[in-house]
């Protein structure tokens, strides 16, 4: 690694011992936690618009059983969008006089963190703009991604009404910043009703804790990342020419839930797998991220990657093989090809099964 392109920032004392590394690239500087043993396989995250990972992937890598199959065989890079740094530190406003990256863009600069820290094909995961993000990272480098991970995921050119909605929300954080209209929009965007809660009920943890990091967030960093969304093009043709395995994760009640209904149905089916869950929005990771706890298990499988045995049949997950579609635990979805299904995860059958 070339020290003249890269400043490192001890993160110990923040993140469970990760370290923070801001990696310049030709296209702006990328703020990357890496936590675990880089002698391992990588798995790279990209998190969603206006997001981080600890604000985007923190339920999941905090529910134990999760973290046990991800960390035993997994060294993690967290990489988050130009001026998205954990809690902003460091994270001035972007000058405007700097131009607007593009999607592809974002995209090469997964490839130059991926050069920097001499790695060669990687597992990715990420959240609806971040799963775009690395969807089109694995069309442009093959050879450079084992398999995908998408929560929510978009895949096509935003609509007329998406794209007209997302100018407004713009032209909102250009002059007012961080709105209370545009709060509840990105809130809307990530969560379900139910943990949004209503005049009868109060808003979950996650939601109070996502609403507390947006209003930390600086406007002016947000609307080049979601200007560069917005102008995203369609990568429908190029799903079935994708290779690398992918399991797609969508909650029901997520505003993307079509958009991942469609994305399954144009990747080839041999290696493509569908857990819908049942009563989330679209950051499962959050709101229920031990529903992707088993699904990623048999996923990982097919890599050869297990979980450690001690925490093989852990009393803690609220999941069963019973609460799963026999489809995928059938012999195909455990091996290299993996069946398109769709799994359902019922709330009550999980809350029988924490009793």
């Amino acid at each position: 690694m070339d020290d003249s392109n890269a400043v490192s920032v001890d993160m110990e004392t923040i993140y469970l011992g990760g370290k923070e590394h801001h990696i310049r690239t030709g296209r702006g500087t990328v703020s990357v936690i890496v936590y675990g043993d880089q002698e391992k396989p990588a798995l790279i995250t990209y998190p969603d618009l206006a997001l981080n990972h600890m604000s985007c992937f923190q339920g999941l890598f905090f529910c134990p059983e999760a973290a046990s199959l991800l960390l035993h065989n997994f060294c993690i890079y967290h990489i988050s969008p130009p001026g998205h740094e954990f809690l902003q530190l460091g994270a001035a406003s972007i000058s405007p006089d700097e131009p607007v990256p593009s999607v592809d863009d974002l995209a090469d600069q997964v490839i130059e963190v991926l050069n920097y820290f001499g790695l060669g094909a990687v597992m990715c995961m990420g959240v609806t703009a971040g799963a775009y993000i690395l969807t089109l990272f694995a069309l442009k480098y093959r050879d450079r991604v084992l398999g995908l991970i998408l929560v929510s995921p978009l895949c096509k050119a935003p609509s007329w009404s998406e794209w007209i909605y997302n100018k407004v929300i713009s032209n909102l954080l250009y002059f007012y910043g961080m709105s209370g209209f545009v709060k509840e929009y990105l809130l809307q965007r990530y969560f379900s009703q139910e943990v949004r809660g209503d005049a009868e009920v109060q808003e979950s943890d996650i939601v109070q804790a996502c609403r507390k990091l947006l209003d930390e967030r600086q406007s002016i960093n947000i609307l080049r990342c979601l200007q560069a969304i917005n102008g995203r093009p369609d990568l429908t043709d190029g799903l079935r020419r994708l290779k690398c395995r992918t399991l797609i994760f969508v909650g029901d009640e997520s505003p993307f839930h079509s958009e991942a209904l469609h994305m399954t149905s144009k990747l080839d089916r041999r290696y493509s797998a569908l857990v819908e869950v049942q009563s989330c929005g679209s950051m499962v990771t959050e709101e229920q991220p031990h529903a992707m706890l088993i699904p990623m298990e048999y996923f990982f499988m097919g890599y050869g990657l297990y979980r450690p045995y001690q925490f093989s049949e852990s009393p803690r997950s609220p999941l069963s093989p019973s609460c799963i579609s026999p489809d995928l635990l059938s012999p195909e979805s455990m091996g290299l090809k993996l069946k398109p299904i769709r799994t359902r995860v019922s709330l009550q059958t999980e809350k029988g099964h924490e009793r």
